[in-house]
């Protein structure tokens, strides 16, 4: 079948699935998002949950994080913003919220810091670790 008579099915595949993401991201659910000052600021003056995830792309421990992250991006019951800082270079984030390893989580609500972690990789403490914010 050429290209372009498949057009109205492709467009509607990709409308239902964009319409199911919003679906999931109105129902609730581990959003993962890059760091930034801005947003983590506009979080935390919003009152709203938040996870810092200090990450490198070359620490293994990080994937082995992300993986976990990857299945609660479908759990409503984990309707949290995971902000990814890069290890690397966030290195004025890092002095001033005394960040010595690259694995670190931060949790906060609103801007209260509730707890951190360092190196966890275990599914059902990453999932209570970040319920920790609500």
């Amino acid at each position: 079948m050429p290209v372009a008579s498949r057009l109205p099915q492709i467009a509607l595949r990709a409308a239902l699935a964009a319409g199911l993401s919003l679906f999931a991201s109105l129902a609730g659910a581990l959003t993962v998002v890059p760091y930034s000052p801005a947003a983590l600021a506009a979080a935390q003056k919003a009152g709203q949950p938040v996870v810092l995830h200090f990450h490198a792309g070359w620490c293994p421990t990080c994937k082995a994080q992300d993986k976990v992250f990857e299945t609660l991006k479908s759990d409503p019951s984990v309707d949290v913003t995971l902000m990814q800082a890069d290890y690397d270079t966030e290195k004025a984030l890092e002095r001033e919220m005394k960040i010595t390893s690259q694995s670190t989580l931060v949790v906060f609500h609103g801007a209260t810091e509730r707890t951190r972690v360092v190196g966890e990789t275990d599914p059902a403490t990453l999932k209570a670790l970040l319920k920790r914010a609500l």
